[in-house]
């Protein structure tokens, strides 16, 4: 896939484009979320999605599409997520300015970046290593400086910067990784679709209480690519 960066549109109309698909993912929420008990979109995540250049993050033949409501692929068998979804988990994590949040599967850096935008200091962990490698270096050209981005398996986590207080999985998992719940700190939250691979998963909210103990919430139906993890089976 290429990542040529000229663009098809000038600025403008990257910006209307940009602006027509906010309103699309805000009109969704407020219909959809109350189904599922969660709230409409709140304005900071709406405005951290309103400031990401997603035509920036998808390959060139794709490009065109950036702004339409979909995944993408993004090649080596992974996806850009759907606006919406993106909004949603970022949404659910509740960040406050400053926040530390663990993102296991970077892809191609367009959900780090949106959590950068919503005050969130990154901490992004991907297995590709070219995807990895991808990604760092946009998000550095793109002025992203609060997101690190390391190879690694997300399983694991990334325990020299927790605990953190937030986790995002942007996969599919069988389960949830056992070194995650415990790189989440007091009154954290572990955003996660949880389920078989290549199935409906349910996306899943997992609030740590400052004793420790664990709250789980079912979202939504959502389908993600499977997590790739050494762990796994």
């Amino acid at each position: 896939m290429s990542w040529k960066q000229e663009p098809e549109y000038d600025e403008a109309a990257w910006e209307a484009q940009r602006d027509a698909l906010l309103e699309e993912v805000a009109t969704l929420a407020a219909e959809i979320n109350p189904h599922y008990g969660a709230p409409p979109l709140s304005e900071v995540t709406l405005e951290a999605l309103r400031r990401v250049p997603r035509h920036r993050f998808v390959p060139s033949e794709q490009r065109r599409y950036a702004y339409l409501n979909q995944p993408l692929s993004i090649g080596h068998g992974q996806t850009i997520s759907q606006p919406y979804i993106v909004a949603l988990m970022t949404d659910l994590l509740a960040l406050r300015p400053g926040d530390r949040v663990l993102e296991v599967g970077t892809g191609c850096g367009y959900q780090s970046a949106v959590l950068a935008e919503a005050g969130a200091e990154v901490y992004s962990v991907e297995i590709v290593p070219t995807l990895a490698e991808q990604a760092a270096a946009r998000l550095a050209e793109l002025g992203y400086h609060r997101v690190r981005v390391r190879v690694g398996d997300g399983a694991c986590g990334w325990p020299e910067h927790a605990p953190f207080d937030g986790i995002i999985v942007t996969a599919g998992a069988r389960h949830i990784p056992p070194a995650l719940l415990t790189q989440l700190g007091p009154g954290g939250r572990l955003v996660v679709p949880l389920g078989e691979a290549w199935a409906t998963q349910e996306l899943t909210l997992i609030r740590k209480a400052k004793h420790g103990g664990l709250h789980t919430q079912a979202i939504m139906p959502v389908r993600f690519v499977p997590l790739t993890s050494k762990g796994e089976p």
